[in-house]
């Protein structure tokens, strides 16, 4: 029998509800233990919670039990609305702790128990830790398409049809003289095979999209000190960030700020003043800024009149900070609103003019910006890979099956071997197959109660 877990499942206290989550074999005897008696399924009803040694009245609270299979976790479930006070959850808990085969449960041991029950494959697991983290409109949509299973069926979908062509090839090796299974059936097969191929990459092309969207589009400042870039950081945070001085060289390490720009997750770095002259913590500041700059999304490069542009090298700054494939807008800082010049973004360039001080020029930067991180993500609702462990598993399928594909003077049976590995590959997105070394690193996303 396995343990019967509980803990507080709802958000910090104190607070107006809280909820406590019980799972596992004993729930409904734990439940029967303090309130004295049963419940209908999957309808809430008021109950006075006691103590099972003392008889206290603890609280009173709206209970709802699932039974199992058909719960979250595939087990029975009791569900417990309490009051949201210190005291009350901490004497709540308290009690359940004093039953027998109860204890606490671990950071995302609820989850992992609907994963080892079938109720989730791994997608959806992945999903679920990226709903609760979704800070924009944007990665919650994509974190509850995958969530409620959209990524797993289009995995387990695939996975089928490579089960079907390897069942034909069998059919065709073991029963070619049957009369009820026509003649050889390869033709069809590597058609097939090579459908799901394309289809294979053109899901592969869409890349980091899904990973980007999870982690937020990365856009560093850079420029020489003085530029105004930790003023441009404050102005869009609304709040003061960076100190802003007339002193150059304030700004010693990175500093962010994450945004949400019209429903899209953007990451905005301040970095350290570039320039030659620097002292030794200043070189480090700028070693920071200029690794930023290579790993960006795009760069905003700030120049104040008269300042060095990115491709200055009269003033001493370091090579290498204009990086090819990442795209550069100039913004003109200390001016007042002019008439921006702009080029094809496709050409990675663009040119602003803004003046802080003046509250100019900020709204077109933002809605720039709002406009670049929707063409990064793609405004369409297509599915797309959301981690790199997605990526690393459809690149082996793909190659399994352009494995299969291009050694057509092999054996079937050979062939056929590809398209097993890249079903298995597929297998593992899900969870279906040689996974047990990463489950811990999945759930420890969870927290406790969840």
């Amino acid at each position: 029998m396995r343990d019967t877990i509980y803990a507080l499942s709802s958000g910090a206290l104190p607070s107006g509800v809280a909820v406590i989550r019980l799972s596992g074999p004993s729930a409904l005897a734990a439940l029967s233990a303090l309130t004295g008696r049963s419940f209908p399924a999957r309808k809430a009803s008021l109950s006075s919670l006691k103590d099972p040694q003392t008889g206290e009245v603890l609280d009173q609270a709206l209970v709802v039990v699932f039974p199992g299979p058909a719960s979250f976790t595939g087990e029975d479930v009791v569900e417990l609305q309490c009051h949201g006070g210190r005291a009350v959850v901490a004497a709540v808990l308290g009690a359940l702790g004093r039953l027998p085969d109860l204890r606490p449960a671990e950071a995302g041991e609820f989850t992992r128990r609907a994963f080892e029950q079938g109720r989730m494959d791994l997608t959806e697991v992945e999903g679920l830790a990226d709903l609760i983290a979704a800070e924009t409109e944007a990665q919650r949509r994509q974190a509850f398409r995958q969530m409620d299973g959209a990524l797993g069926r289009l995995y387990e979908g695939w996975r089928k049809q490579l089960l079907h062509m390897r069942a034909m090839i069998e059919a065709d090796f073991d029963f070619a003289d049957e009369d009820d299974v026509p003649g050889s059936v390869a033709d069809t097969v590597w058609r097939e095979a090579a459908t799901l191929r394309d289809e294979v990459a053109a899901h592969l092309a869409t890349g980091p999209r899904g990973e980007r969207l999870r982690e937020g589009l990365q856009v560093v400042l850079l420029g020489a000190p003085n530029a105004g870039k930790s003023s441009l950081l404050n102005a869009i945070a609304g709040r003061d960030v960076a100190i802003v001085t007339e002193e150059a060289g304030t700004t010693r390490d990175v500093i962010e700020v994450h945004l949400d720009l019209g429903g899209y997750p953007v990451t905005l770095a301040d970095t350290a003043g570039l320039r030659g002259d620097a002292g030794r913590i200043e070189l480090e500041g700028i070693r920071r800024a200029t690794e930023r700059g290579r790993a960006a999304d795009l760069v905003l490069w700030l120049q104040e009149p008269g300042g060095p542009g990115p491709e200055d090298r009269e003033n001493g700054l370091p090579d290498a900070i204009r990086i090819e494939s990442v795209p550069v807008w100039l913004v003109r800082t200390k001016t007042d609103l002019e008439t921006p010049s702009k080029r094809d973004s496709s050409e990675t360039e663009q040119e602003f003019a803004l003046s802080i001080a003046k509250g100019e020029g900020l709204a077109g930067l933002l809605y720039a910006l709002s406009h670049f991180a929707g063409e990064t993500f793609g405004r369409g609702e297509a599915l797309v890979a959301t981690r790199q462990r997605h990526r690393h598993h459809l690149a082996s399928c793909l190659e399994g099956l352009n494995d299969a594909l291009r050694h057509s003077h092999l054996p079937a049976e050979l062939r056929a071997e590809d398209l097993r590995r890249a079903g298995d590959s597929l297998g593992r997105i899900t969870g279906r197959i040689d996974v047990e070394d990463l489950l811990d690193v999945i759930f420890s996303e969870f927290c406790i109660g969840k």
